[in-house]
């Protein structure tokens, strides 16, 4: 007879390269070390080969090639075991109905969520978001490994092989403070702003690709060096007269800029703007629970 692996021995070498110590991932599995230290064991050699170099404890672990390989192909197993769990779900008619794991991205997030969350609960009681905020790359890795159902994106962005659904535009505009802008005419070119005095999000806040991308800000030496985390940091740089940024509709809308001496114009060129989507694994069972979904962010939206 065939041995297999089980999910549970791939989901404890998954969390091990997740967090590259074995005390970390026992504690993030719920069992004691030992218990997941034999399952990789046993993981090994079922396989037959090491999956992680034997080093120094004290050192985080590096996986071999093969580990690599298997822990990639784990995260895929492991998102179709969670699709077989909600097959159930889909048999017995509970469409709105249980948990359902949605990711999003911080410049989406606190604008959008608590709204969600309260038109969840008023038009399906029985559905309970479990959310989490993190970047584009770390949530589209967590929906591939089944840790999370659905998401909520800024598009266009790479996502693979999954499905997805566009649910609104996010127009995007400028802010300035009240200073600089009465020495800016209006419309701007940005020609005509300084340079470095534009400023952007982290590189890996996909919000920077857009907003450059649908602004048409080309001279690169418009662009400040110096990055935020954030936009509510992004708000407070410009506020202090230290230049300009783009900002998301949505983020003014839910008062982002209140009580600030900004200016908001169009960005140069052409309407500028975000689509905004749902994303989920093409081999899930509950895309017509998703599909009520991004109803309900479109009406928001």
């Amino acid at each position: 007879m065939n041995k297999w692996p089980s999910l549970k021995q791939l989901h404890y070498l998954i969390t091990l390269h997740e967090t590259r110590h074995f005390s970390d991932a026992a504690q993030r599995c719920f069992v004691s070390q030992s218990t997941l230290s034999k399952g990789i064991q046993n993981l090994e050699e079922l396989i037959g080969c090491a999956l992680y170099e034997k080093k120094d404890k004290k050192t985080p672990l590096v996986f071999t090639q093969a580990g690599e390989e298997v822990v990639k192909l784990g995260r895929e197993l492991l998102a179709k075991g969670q699709d077989l769990v909600e097959l159930g779900k889909l048999c017995q008619g509970n469409l709105m109905e249980g948990q359902l794991k949605l990711g999003c991205i911080p410049t989406i997030a606190p604008f959008l969520l608590g709204d969600l969350v309260q038109e969840i609960n008023l038009r399906f009681p029985k559905l309970h978001l479990l959310l989490r905020e993190d970047t584009t790359t770390n949530l589209l890795m967590a929906l591939r490994s089944g840790e999370l159902d659905v998401l909520v994106l800024a598009l266009p962005v790479d996502i693979g092989e999954m499905d997805s659904r566009i649910v609104g535009q996010d127009p995007f505009r400028m802010v300035i403070s009240r200073n600089q802008a009465n020495s800016i005419r209006v419309p701007i070119k940005y020609d005509d702003l300084p340079d470095q005095s534009v400023f952007l999000l982290e590189n890996e806040h996909c919000l920077t690709e857009h907003a450059v991308s649908a602004c048409k800000l080309t001279d690169k030496e418009k662009i400040n060096p110096f990055t935020a985390t954030s936009l509510h940091t992004l708000v407070q740089m410009v506020a202090n007269g230290l230049g300009t940024t783009f900002i998301p509709q949505m983020a003014i809308d839910h008062g982002l800029l209140d009580n600030q001496n900004l200016v908001v114009v169009d960005p140069p060129g052409q309407k500028a703007y975000r689509n905004i989507g749902l994303v989920w694994r093409p081999s899930s069972s509950r895309t017509n629970t998703f599909n009520q979904l991004a109803d309900v962010v479109s009406g928001l939206l």
